[in-house]
């Protein structure tokens, strides 16, 4: 199924668990060829006189949520980074520390896994989070649904099995472990983020904001019914599995995150609810 148009010290999983959350568990995007959201430009012309600029801020915003630098423990400092757009063969190596080899194969794609996990992350609250950026692959098997004996259609109850097995590998994260993964990796994910589009601003206090708004997240324990979006065209539509939309208005008009936690199931998205809610616990601020 389809969106229209996942103390002070930080740990990986929040940023594994914040975009997979909304990458593993969502249907692929009606419009998932879409490129990633840019600030709005103004399309009027200022009127005349134009006021004069204002002038440019003297200090950088305040950071909410900051993140301590790996070795601040102890006097042993780390190996300096790679440049961004070569720490793939780092990441790797760091992140299969936390998360077996099979499971790095099997669930995460590593290229440009920072930027993936930045933009996925930024994208949650937002209407779609387009697949070419995820950082996870896109769940297996095909989205199912049941139609009841008055005609309405529900997604499948068995639907929620094909994301069991990515909640038992968040759940199984070490995240002590992750601690220490995030923090060395942290200036790359700061890089990322202001590449991005936004400079001056904090990716910490971005991910916190973002494991806010996914822990709002309505639990939903009744059916959810759904509706198939009709293509118009001469070229006949062979993947309908992946035109369903929310039936109920108010639910299809939720960000990304909020219809992706939905989807897993109830059962799911209470457990990854509670994870939660302990990662939000520990990359914030107390």
């Amino acid at each position: 199924m389809q969106d229209r148009p996942t103390s002070r010290t930080p740990i990986v999983i929040a940023a594994v668990v914040a975009l997979a959350v909304a990458a593993w568990f969502g249907w692929r995007h009606f419009e998932s060829s879409k490129v990633l959201p840019t600030p709005p430009v103004a399309t009027t012309a200022p009127a005349d006189p134009a006021p004069p600029p204002a002038p440019a801020p003297t200090t950088a915003p305040t950071i909410q949520h900051p993140v301590d630098p790996p070795g601040t423990e102890t006097a042993v400092q780390p190996a300096p980074l790679p440049a961004l757009a070569e720490a793939d063969a780092l990441v790797r190596e760091l992140v299969a520390g936390v998360v077996t080899s099979k499971d790095v194969v099997r669930f995460l794609q590593m290229d440009g896994f920072i930027r993936r996990v930045v933009a996925t992350v930024d994208n949650l609250p937002r209407e779609q989070a387009p697949l070419m950026v995820w950082p996870v692959y896109p769940t297996p098997q095909r989205f199912t649904t049941q139609r009841t004996d008055t005609g309405v259609e529900n997604i499948h109850p068995d639907n929620s099995q094909r994301y069991t097995p990515f909640v038992q590998l968040i759940e199984s994260v070490d995240s002590a472990k992750a601690v220490a993964v995030y923090r060395r990796l942290y200036p790359l994910f700061q890089q990322a983020y202001e590449e991005l589009g936004f400079p001056g601003r904090y990716f910490n206090d971005r991910l916190v904001q973002v494991l806010d708004h996914l822990i709002a997240t309505p639990v939903q324990t009744g059916p959810l019914a759904v509706t198939l979006v009709e293509v118009k065209g001469e070229v006949p539509s062979t993947r309908p599995w992946v035109r369903y939309e929310f039936a109920d208005p108010a639910l299809q008009s939720m960000s990304a995150g909020h219809k992706m936690l939905m989807r897993t199931g109830a059962e799911n998205h209470q457990r990854l609810r509670a994870r939660l809610i302990d990662i939000r616990a520990r990359v914030a601020s107390r």
